[in-house]
């Protein structure tokens, strides 16, 4: 296959980097030229792939996650976002047109730009897509919350305006022609209602970093609540109080870098604590993981095949428990129900029931040959010659 030019969209939220930049990487080994459409603040991350910075200023609030609770001003702060960055997008490939774009769920201006200039399209979707009655089920709801009227007169006046052939709100913000969705199929809610435009290649992860239980440690507990969510210092206390000197089992908790140690309290002899930690390295020795439930930990999860204590704390989050709870992996405790005991009884109840450990192997070995990052890249180039 002849070299081409791919360009990615994304925005600044590092959950939404990462499931992708290995396909990138991937795609930048084959030959490819990659650019990245992306605010500075990932520039790192971007440029560690191979992949060339393209950047634009993004005024998403990621950086301090301060998000608002209404979903209809969340959705808003997404689509000013986007309005913002076609501009930018425009002046970095309006005169040299990608190839191909790939985009990410919330940079959304891409496809407003490959319509008009007739490139072919792919979406990366780091989380759920859109099924077979969605519109219905999931999004009809929202179109009655107050200020729904006025978010979608706003992105339809901004479609008619910017070139794209589907002019649309509804249907450009659906599901698009082609999505590569980046998790396990099993994570999904009706799979079977997702139309043939979207094809499920599961985590795209790198081999993970090395890194060795320590010695004499019967178990492995990881605590993460990922990146946007991690100033729960009460949360950890009670994890400290549920699995400190817990018989046979070594913690490992990662409290992220905006709760200082020392909020903690004493610190038990059996718990190591981090701002940070290579996670999937962590999981793939693991016996078990507390998780927020972020599609990317669930994912990382169902890979290394261990159970997991969802404690859900904000959007998709609370679905995606409730889909491993289903899949008979996991337990559901929310935040406020967080007790020591309950955190200590979920623990014990899924390490020690052999159903459990079938079905966590069962979809470790599905997610394993769903093809991850080289069946991405491969499809990906299938949409250069098509």
């Amino acid at each position: 296959m002849s070299h081409a030019h791919i360009a990615m969209v994304g925005i600044p939220a590092i959950s939404h980097v990462l499931p992708g930049i290995e396909v990138i990487g991937e795609l930048v080994a084959r030959g490819h030229r990659v650019t990245y459409a992306n605010d500075p603040a990932v520039a790192e991350v971007v440029t560690g792939a191979g992949a060339e910075l393209v950047p634009y200023s993004s005024t998403l609030p990621v950086a301090d996650h301060d998000w608002p609770d209404d979903p209809i001003a969340a959705m808003r702060i997404f689509l000013e976002d986007n309005i913002r960055m076609l501009p930018q997008l425009e002046a970095a490939y309006g005169e040299e047109p990608a190839d191909l774009y790939l985009y990410d769920i919330g940079g959304y201006a891409a496809r407003a730009l490959a319509e008009r200039q007739g490139r072919p399209l792919v979406q990366l979707s780091p989380s759920m897509v859109a099924w077979d009655g969605y519109a219905e089920e999931v999004a009809a709801p929202l179109w009655r919350l107050p200020g729904a009227d006025s978010y979608r007169e706003r992105f339809a006046g901004w479609l008619a305006g910017n070139g794209a052939t589907t002019t649309d709100a509804d249907a450009f913000a659906g599901r698009p022609a082609r999505c590569l969705a980046l998790i396990p199929r099993a994570m999904q809610p009706h799979a079977d209602r997702v139309d043939d435009g979207v094809t499920f290649v599961g985590p795209c992860k790198k081999p993970a970093e090395a890194w060795e239980r320590p010695a004499g440690a019967a178990n492995v507990l990881l605590i993460s609540l990922g990146s946007a969510y991690t100033r729960q210092p009460e949360f950890y206390r009670r994890c400290l109080a549920a699995f400190g000197d817990l018989p046979g089992w070594h913690v490992v908790l990662q409290i992220g870098k905006h709760v200082d140690p020392a909020e903690l309290g004493p610190i038990p002899g059996n718990v190591e604590v981090h701002s940070w930690v290579p996670q999937q390295a962590i999981l793939e020795r693991a016996d078990a993981f507390v998780t927020h439930a972020g599609m990317g930990g669930c994912g990382e999860g169902l890979l290394a095949g261990v159970p997991m204590i969802a404690v859900p704390q904000a959007v998709d989050q609370f679905m995606n428990a409730d889909r491993l709870v289903e899949l008979g992996v996991a337990r559901r405790i929310d935040t406020a129900d967080a007790t020591a005991e309950a955190l200590r009884s979920a623990l014990l109840g899924l390490t020690g029931d052999s159903q459990v450990a079938a079905r966590v192997e069962r979809l470790r070995k599905e997610a394993r040959t769903e093809g991850g990052t080289a069946r991405a890249a491969d499809l990906i180039e299938a949409e250069l010659t098509r």
